[in-house]
């Protein structure tokens, strides 16, 4: 590497700088400033004689050595004043060029001055070059003598290529630059993209898959969890579940009779059920006589019938709902029809001949209309018990609780819409609030229905009504002691309707149950009935109470949960009593 060097090092002690000129780049050309006084010979460069001396020794004639800062080679010159750039025309310059002008007719062949060492054969000669100096305190090459530079290379000026001339190609370069640039930050940035959307992603699948499994412990149905929680259930099954439980009964105002129904709601296990009462269901009356679920509507009214369901089932009912048939269709169309699947065929019952098309078909998702629901929730048909009819009403209560809304307010807006009237305790508020739970629970599956299991005589065992009685209800079925009085069923067949009222007040009196079964066709004779033998000294007991004779009694079927059946004939004269 060549040493750099500044102003100094190039042998001059001043650090003042006079502008000479331009070369033919444009460039500018500074000089030193010479001092007032030079007592020696200044050094020659290129150690030459002559003025117009030839670098590359081209074989002309050497003239008189230049010395760029006006000394002589014999002795002293007086110091040359200062080069005026703008021409101004001092005396010192003009002395300067009139010296110069005088040896150039002396020699008559002295050649001009030229930069690049050419001997200028024509035209005007140029401004005589000086010693280039570099810009005060600039670093610059250190000068190595011309002869050994001329030795070692030999360089054109055609060879050489500056800064300042523009390369054709370098906005290409600078294009090629920028795209290949651009196109690495796209990459980069495409990159940082895919990145963000994988974290993304990862992220709310992470959320989803969280929410997912705290939805699931909230519900308790995450498979560790619901053995335990099943576990929990059934060790608070007796007792400890909390249930609100309201009677319903649905009343036949065109055909007669009713249908008895609990509607519960198990807060602790959240578990809807529907529990059909069938009317042969034995009761204990407030006399302490036994009387079917059917009478006990007619007769006791809903509270009286209410205390004694509580008593045969170990339930607490916190109120009752009448709902008759007009307001059960007015209810369904409320809801907006419903859907169940049918399981007979149900006759119009405004139909004016047999041969009419049924009103409600057999068949699955039948969507049923208001006044197809109560036909077909009141139906039974010929040979069918009663708990078939009572099955089909609860297929449509469980359809219409699947409709109703779960919200309260609107459930109760829809009760009073209906303009029922509810017996007390129970309010519209409180019925819509109940059924709007129940509905909730429809929609959800968490709903079903169950047939309570009843004997033949009216009664409940307790092996047949534990998953109704004790597992639904959490109660204890409880029927009436068989022990404490003999059940005697009276039917009116006299064509005296108070026959019926004395025969019973006779009973009682007697300290016999009465259980009422109903009017029939007149019949000549009275006859007492039993079906055990065991109730045979019963029955005769019975027979002697009412007045009649010991041929009266006789075996036979009893119906209901009676021990003994009396039917009151013509004969029966209770005066005789």
């Amino acid at each position: 590497m060549n040493d750099r060097y500044d102003a100094g090092a190039a042998g001059y002690e001043s650090d003042q700088y006079e502008l000479v000129g331009y070369d033919e780049y444009g460039r500018p050309v500074y000089r030193p400033i010479p001092p007032p006084q030079q007592n020696q010979q200044q050094y020659d460069t290129y150690a030459q004689q002559g003025y117009g001396y030839d670098p590359y020794a081209t074989g002309q004639q050497q003239a008189q050595p230049y010395d760029p800062y006006g000394g002589g080679d014999t002795g002293r010159q007086p110091a040359q004043p200062s080069y005026d750039p703008y021409g101004t025309g001092t005396h010192h310059q003009q002395q300067h060029h009139q010296q110069q002008h005088h040896q150039q007719q002396a020699g008559g062949h002295a050649a001009q001055y030229d930069p690049y060492g050419r001997t200028a054969t024509s035209g005007q000669q140029p401004r005589t070059a000086e010693q280039t100096a570099y810009i005060p305190h600039q670093a610059g090459p250190v000068e190595e003598p011309m002869a050994q530079q001329r030795g070692d290379r030999d360089y054109r000026t055609e060879q050489f290529a500056f800064v300042e001339e523009p390369d054709q190609d370098s906005e290409d370069v600078i294009d090629w630059l920028k795209f290949t640039e651009n196109r690495t930050e796209r990459r980069e940035e495409a990159k940082r993209r895919a990145r963000a959307r994988v974290i993304a992603l990862v992220v709310v699948l992470a959320l989803a898959a969280a929410g997912g499994v705290g939805y699931l412990w909230y519900a308790g149905k995450l498979p560790g969890l619901a053995s335990s929680d099943e576990k929990a259930d059934t060790a608070t099954a007796v007792g400890a579940q909390k249930r609100d439980v309201i009677v319903l009964h649905l009343h036949n105002t065109k055909k007669g009779g009713t249908s008895t129904a609990l509607l519960v709601d198990n807060t602790t296990t959240k578990q809807g059920t529907t529990v059909l009462l069938p009317n042969s269901l034995a009761l204990t009356g407030d006399d302490g006589s036994t009387t079917t679920l059917a009478k006990s509507v007619d007769d006791d009214g809903s509270s009286g019938t209410r205390d004694a369901i509580d008593t045969a089932l170990g339930t607490e009912i916190q109120g009752t709902w009448r709902l008759d048939t007009p307001y059960l269709q007015n209810l369904v169309d409320l809801v907006g029809d419903i859907d169940i699947d049918t399981n007979a065929n149900v006759p119009d019952p405004d139909a004016k001949s047999k041969g009419s098309a049924p009103l409600v078909r057999k068949g699955s998702a039948q969507t049923l209309s208001g006044k197809m629901a109560v036909a077909y929730a009141t139906y039974q048909g010929s040979g069918e018990a009663q708990n078939a009819q009572l099955e089909r009403f609860g297929q449509v209560m469980q359809a219409v609780l699947r409709k109703l809304t779960s919200d309260a307010q609107g459930a109760t807006t829809t009760v009073q819409t209906l303009g029922m009237i509810i017996e007390p305790p129970l309010t519209d508020k409180d019925l819509g609030a109940f059924l709007a739970k129940l509905a909730d629970l429809a929609k959800g599956g968490d709903y079903k229905t169950a047939l309570l299991p009843v004997q033949t005589d009216g009664t409940l065992s307790a092996q047949a009504s534990a998953s109704v009685v004790k597992d639904v209800l959490g109660g204890t079925a409880k029927s009436p002691d068989k022990d404490a009085a003999v059940r005697v069923s009276v039917r009116n067949a006299s064509g005296v309707k108070d026959n019926t009222g004395k025969a019973r007040v006779v009973l009682l009196n007697g300290g016999f149950t009465f259980l009422e079964g109903g009017t029939s066709s007149a019949a000549a004779t009275s006859k007492v009935v039993y079906a055990d033998a065991a109730d045979k000294d019963n029955a005769t007991e019975v027979a002697k109470t009412l007045g009649l004779s010991a041929d009266a009694v006789t075996k036979g079927d009893v119906s209901g949960n009676a021990d003994v059946s009396v039917v009151l004939g013509q004969d029966y004269e209770p005066s005789s009593s």
